[in-house]
């Protein structure tokens, strides 16, 4: 399919006009035309490059991908060095950020909840960025804990009662520790996130609302590739998801 094509197709599905986001979302850097392997991943690091150009990808689809609001804006450096690549090779670079949290089908919430098997309810944050909803049957906090263990591949670090009833639940991927205070207020029993800030284990202790930091990088992991298959199904393109192992 023609760059232009994928570009157009990804914008309207994400609706990206709709969105007051940190970064230019859609198409960052321009490649070749014509696009037949899509590589997709979570971040555009040098090895997701270095991986996409051994793979022969015309394109590569990430959720973090470059130009974030207030960084320096040369291109020197490790920016410099990730550009040239894909501009040497002709890759095509699409990012989506915020459009890819909260897709209805494709989004990270939604993907995690799904393979959590939480049950949305309602959204609450900027937005309507982060999820609400239950557990399809009550379990402890030690129980969700070890299957966030199984599906994510990551051991999750926890701040509440391992033996405390969990079944209301709220979620939302990456570094959303301040959507914390909010689904208190909701009066779930766990909230669910990437990352923990060193507030958050006193608001957790405090208000007896179980606090689960799973993994920036884990807990986004499956909207991209859920997208990047939706792409191939869709227009019969080669996709290839490639997980750059990250520990935060």
């Amino acid at each position: 399919m023609h760059r232009n094509e994928l570009e157009v197709y990804l914008n309207q599905l994400l609706e990206i006009p709709r969105f007051r986001d940190y970064c230019p979302n859609g198409l960052q850097v321009e490649g070749k035309d014509n696009i037949q392997t899509v590589i997709s991943g979570v971040t555009a690091s040098l090895d997701l490059l270095q991986a996409a150009v051994a793979a022969n990808a015309d394109a590569i689809v990430v959720h973090h991908g470059y130009f974030w609001r207030g960084e320096n804006e040369r291109l020197v450096g490790l920016k410099h060095h990730r550009i040239a690549l894909l501009m040497a090779h002709k890759i095509n670079l699409f990012a989506y950020h915020l459009p890819l949290d909260i897709h209805p089908d494709f989004g990270n919430n939604v993907q995690l909840g799904q393979k959590l098997g939480l049950i949305e309810t309602g959204r609450f944050g900027e937005q309507d960025i982060a999820v609400h909803g239950n557990l399809t049957q009550s379990m402890t906090l030690g129980e969700l804990s070890e299957k966030i263990s199984r599906t994510l591949l990551r051991d999750p670090m926890i701040v509440g009662d391992r033996d405390k009833s969990i079944r209301r639940v709220a979620w939302c991927t990456g570094a959303a520790q301040s959507y914390f205070d909010e689904a208190i207020q909701l009066g779930v029993d766990a909230f669910i996130t990437g990352e923990i800030s060193e507030q958050t284990v006193h608001n957790a202790r405090e208000s007896g609302v179980a606090f689960i930091s799973a993994g920036h990088h884990a807990t986004e992991r499956y909207g991209v590739q859920a997208l990047g298959e939706h792409l191939a199904q869709q227009f019969g393109i080669t996709h290839q998801f490639i997980d750059m192992d990250n520990p935060v």
